[in-house]
């Protein structure tokens, strides 16, 4: 009977903790003060989302694709980040059995003197010699007002929290290693016409000092072509200093050495990254984005910690006990009537604490404002951001339109003025300033090219791509 009057009672304290109500505000996710779609800013036909594109498919490179790879494999500050996530799930883990009693086993031995005449005026020394098997009721609370529940609540919501943080930290790094790779290929591009031009340039200062040798060409035209050398020359020197540092940056995204292995590299012309994705999507698309889930699963757990706050002005019960044997001799520990038990329920109720509990709630509610205003920053933030990118996606496509207009215009001047220049009609001026012309109208093209390939990625990331 007293078996079954402890199990009912164990049951009963479970369903307690398991029905508690709660103390926490009911949630409501915050209204922001958004436009319903980015339609306003751009219109396109294309109704494509770039949240249902997985990255794979986004970038057709495969070298691009397997730097990606390995970054998402290796990248240091993702490695940090899937480490935080799994920490926030264990702590969710360790809140959560607090919701149900935890039981320990205990075999010991306690052996004691105590003098004569302290026990009922004895004669003689009192001995004790006592073995304990018993199974303990650890210290387990009655979650009558959902405090428990509550805190695991918010353990939860800051796990899953974490989850999206770390959402956040891979899809940004997907654009980071993408806009890293295309720098590079635009330097190396740069690098290259830097070689031609200072070649060109080493060629047109030998000519002219052979011209000067045979009297056909004055000292200025010397120092002139000197000066076009040196400036060429210079100009090799600062793109290629450039290029070894962009190869480091994007070294340290991938998170070691750039891998020899890859397949071979795409030029920048020929990057096939889709630019028709729609302006006129639902703003509500942002609630997918993972840094705006986390900023709610922030709120979410303060919302609950109120809850957490709020039952320090109720009373708690807290059960402690423990059911075993015990015994004089190790031999006689299990032997009929050597049954023992106890069990010790223990009612806090606050009296007197100086404003401590007051101070805990009004500090969870400052909490959960500052969340609130959190999430409301983080969606505004987000919405202004995707209209950003969709301005930049469209005047750069059109920008490069007009570059590469600009530079084919450019390379016919410089084929006009090469042979004008080999027939006489032109000087050495004319043509270095058309050869300075070309290259730069090609560095600006390159340039705008990259700034678009580079905003596609961002609006990926932007719109929490391939992460939904």
């Amino acid at each position: 009977m007293t078996d079954r009057i402890r199990f009912s009672a164990v049951a009963l304290v479970v369903v307690c903790a398991l029905s508690a109500c709660s103390l926490a505000p009911t949630y409501k996710r915050p209204d922001a003060d958004l436009a319903k779609s980015w339609s306003a800013q751009a219109g396109a036909a294309d109704t494509s989302q770039l949240q249902d594109i997985p990255w794979e498919s986004l970038y057709t490179d495969a070298h691009l694709r397997g730097l990606i790879r390995v970054a998402l494999e290796r990248n240091h500050d993702l490695r940090i980040a899937v480490g935080r996530m799994e920490e926030a799930r264990a702590l969710w883990g360790v809140q959560g059995a607090d919701q149900l009693p935890s039981a320990t086993m205990s075999v010991g031995r306690t052996a004691s003197v105590t003098p004569a005449g302290i026990v009922n005026n004895s004669a003689t020394p009192v001995r004790l010699n006592r073995y304990d098997a018993n199974v303990n009721l650890v210290s387990f609370e009655v979650d009558f007002w959902g405090r428990v529940a509550d805190l695991t609540q918010a353990a939860k919501s800051n796990y899953q929290a974490s989850a999206e943080e770390q959402r956040v930290v891979r899809l940004g790094l997907i654009s980071d290693v993408a806009n890293g790779y295309y720098l590079v290929k635009d330097l190396e591009l740069r690098s290259e016409w830097a070689g031609q031009t200072a070649s060109g340039r080493q060629q047109v200062f030998d000519l002219t000092m052979r011209k000067q040798a045979l009297g056909a060409a004055s000292d200025v035209d010397v120092a002139s072509a000197q000066v076009a050398l040196s400036a060429a020359q210079s100009e090799q020197l600062s793109t290629d200093r450039s290029l070894q540092q962009a190869r480091n940056a994007l070294a340290v995204l991938v998170g070691g050495r750039l891998p020899a292995d890859l397949p071979a590299a795409v030029a920048l012309d020929s990057q096939n990254l889709s630019l028709a994705w729609s302006a006129d999507l639902s703003s509500d698309v942002l609630l997918r984005r993972p840094d705006v889930r986390a900023a709610e699963q922030r709120l979410v757990a303060a919302n609950a910690n109120i809850g957490v706050a709020r039952a320090g002005f109720l009373p708690r019960l807290q059960l402690t006990g423990a059911s075993g044997s015990s015994s004089t001799s190790l031999n006689g520990l299990f032997d009929p009537g050597s049954r023992s038990w106890n069990f010790m329920p223990t009612l806090q109720m606050p009296l007197f604490d100086w404003g401590r509990t007051t101070g805990n709630v009004d500090v969870a509610e400052a909490r959960k404002v500052q969340a609130v205003a959190t999430y409301e920053k983080t969606l505004q933030q987000a919405f202004r951001e995707v209209a950003d990118l969709l301005v930049a996606r469209d005047t750069l496509q059109q920008q490069l339109n007009s570059q590469t207009r600009w530079v084919q215009s450019q390379q016919q001047r410089l084929r006009v003025m090469d042979v004008r220049y080999e027939q006489g009609a032109a000087n050495q001026f004319e043509l270095l300033d058309a050869q300075r012309d070309c290259l730069l109208a090609q560095q600006s093209r390159v340039q705008v090219l990259r700034q678009l390939l580079g905003a596609t990625a961002q609006l990926y990331k932007a719109l929490g791509g391939g992460e939904g």
